[in-house]
C-alpha cells in the first residue's frame, strides 16, 4: 500500500509489481488529459474496474436475505445460488490468469465482459425463474470473475498498485454500505429482485469510467528486468522468482481470510434474526459498519507505505480473530454492532495487504490475478460451506467458531511477510 502523496517511482517499486517500461510510459495520459495515470482518479477507475465484476459479494446478505424471504428458499438453496455466482467467478478468475500476458487490449476485453455481465443481469430480472438462477448466476460470475482477475492484473503493473489496492476496497466498502443501508426496504417495496438492478447500475458506472483509465500496456519484455525498475524491485522480483513457496502460502491465507470472513456475512441477516435482532437494526448496523469500514482500507495506503508488511498484517489478523469472537455475544445489541464494524476494519485493511504482498512476483501482474482467483475461490467457499452447515443442523455459534479457527491459519502469510519486507531492506 502506498502513500498517495509519493510519485509513480516511488510506487512502483514499492508496488513490486507495478512496473511498467519506458517505452509505454508515454502512451498512459492518452486515456484523458485531465487524468494522471498516477494520479488519485486513476486509482478510482481502476477501482471500480475491479470491483464491478464482484459488486454482488457486497451485498451478499441482501441478495440472500431476499432470496429466503421473497423467494422462499432455504438457507442450503440461497447458499447454492450464491456459491454458482461466485464459483464462477473463481472460474473466470483462474481462466483469465493463464491469458494476462495475451490481452495487449485490455480496455476492449473489459468493455466485452462489463456489456455481457448487464446481460445477464437484465435476464435474471426479465426470466425471474428460479430454476435458472443457477446457470445465470454461474455465467454471471465466470464474466465478473474474468473482469476482476483483468483489473487486478493492470493493477499490479500500473505503478499504483498499493493504493489501488486499498482504493478497490474503499470503493466496495462505500458501495456495500449504500447496498446495506437502501436495499432491504426496496426489496421490501418492490421485490426479490431489485439488488440485480444495483448491480446492473455499478456496471454501468463502470462502463462509462472506462476510457478515462490510462492504458498501461504489458512489459515489453515480461521476463526481464525493466530499464526502470529500482534496484530493491529488481531484487524483491529475484528473491521471489527462486521459490514458489511465499506466493503460495499468500495465496492459501488469502482463501482463508476470504472464506471466514464470507461464511458469517453472507447469512449475517439470519445470524442477526436468530439473536433476536431485528431487521431494522441489523441493516442499518450493517450500513454504517460498511462505512466506517472504509477506513480500513484508508490506513492500509498509509501503513503499507510507513512500515513494514508483516507486523501491521499481524496485528490485522489478530485483531480480525477477537472480531469474529464478539459476534457469539450477538444478543448484546453493542456487541453487535463492535463485531461488525472490527471485522469490517480489519477485512478492508487485510486484503490490500494480501493482495500487495502477491502482486509483487511479477512484471505483467499474473500473480496479482491469481491471487484475485484465491481471494474468490474463498468467497465463493465460504457461503456453501456456512449454508450447508446451518441447513444440517449447526448453530451460528458453532459457525462462529469455525470461521475464527480457519481465520487463524491465515497468520502463516505472516513469515512470507517478513521475507518480502527483508529482501526490501537489503534491497
Amino acid at each position: 500500500m502506498q502513500d498517495p502523496v509519493n510519485s509513480a517511482a516511488t510506487d512502483a517499486s514499492n508496488s513490486g509489481g507495478g512496473v511498467l517500461p519506458d517505452s509505454g510510459s508515454a502512451q498512459l495520459p492518452m486515456a484523458s488529459d485531465r487524468f494522471a495515470s498516477n494520479g488519485w482518479a486513476a486509482s478510482v477507475f481502476l477501482a471500480f474496474l475491479s470491483s464491478a465484476g464482484l459488486y454482488y459479494v457486497n451485498i451478499f446478505p441482501v441478495i440472500v436475505d431476499a432470496l429466503m424471504a421473497g423467494a422462499g428458499l432455504s438457507a442450503e438453496q440461497a447458499g447454492q445460488i450464491t456459491f454458482a455466482n461466485t464459483i464462477g467467478a473463481v472460474i473466470g478468475a483462474f481462466g483469465v490468469s493463464w491469458l494476462i500476458r495475451h490481452i495487449p487490449r485490455w480496455k476492449r476485453a473489459a468493455a466485452i465482459l462489463l456489456c455481457c455481465s448487464i446481460g445477464m443481469d437484465v435476464l435474471t430480472i426479465q426470466l425471474a425463474n428460479l430454476d435458472l438462477l443457477i446457470p445465470l448466476r454461474l455465467v454471471h460470475g465466470i464474466l465478473g470473475g474474468a473482469l476482476v482477475g483483468l483489473g487486478f492484473a493492470v493493477i499490479a503493473r500500473s505503478g499504483i498498485a498499493g493504493r489501488s489496492y486499498s482504493m478497490v476496497l474503499l470503493v466496495q466498502y462505500t458501495g456495500g454500505a449504500i447496498g446495506m443501508g437502501f436495499l432491504p426496504a426496496l426489496v421490501v417495496e418492490h421485490g426479490t429482485y431489485v439488488p440485480f438492478y444495483a448491480l446492473i447500475t455499478f456496471s454501468v458506472i463502470t462502463l462509462v469510467m472506462l476510457p478515462l483509465i490510462a492504458d498501461y500496456p504489458l512489459p515489453s519484455e515480461p521476463s526481464s528486468e525493466s530499464p526502470t525498475q529500482s534496484p530493491s524491485a529488481a531484487h524483491e522480483q529475484t528473491k521471489a522468482s527462486r521459490s514458489l513457496l511465499p506466493i503460495a502460502i499468500t495465496l492459501f491465507a488469502l482463501f482463508c481470510f476470504q472464506f471466514a470472513n464470507m461464511a458469517l456475512f453472507a447469512f449475517i441477516f439470519d445470524l442477526g434474526k436468530t439473536y433476536a435482532l431485528p431487521l431494522g437494526f441489523i441493516s442499518q448496523t450493517l450500513f454504517w459498519a460498511n462505512l466506517i469500514a472504509i477506513s480500513g482500507a484508508m490506513l492500509a495506503a498509509v501503513t503499507g507505505q510507513k512500515y513494514p508488511l508483516a507486523k501491521p498484517l499481524a496485528a490485522a489478523l489478530v485483531i480480525t480473530l477477537v472480531g469474529l469472537l464478539l459476534f457469539l455475544l450477538s444478543d448484546v445489541r453493542a456487541m453487535f454492532i463492535v463485531a461488525n464494524v472490527v471485522t469490517g476494519i480489519t477485512w478492508a485493511f487485510c486484503v490490500p495487504y494480501f493482495l500487495t504482498i502477491a502482486s509483487r512476483f511479477d512484471s505483467a501482474g499474473q500473480m496479482g490475478a491469481f491471487a484475485g482467483f484465491a481471494s474468490k475461490l474463498g468467497l465463493a467457499c465460504g457461503p456453501l460451506f456456512a449454508g450447508y452447515f446451518i441447513t444440517g443442523g449447526g448453530s451460528y455459534a458453532q459457525l462462529i467458531i469455525l470461521a475464527t479457527v480457519i481465520l487463524g491459519i491465515c497468520l502463516i502469510a505472516i513469515p512470507a511477510a517478513s521475507r518480502l519486507d527483508h529482501s526490501n531492506q537489503q534491497g
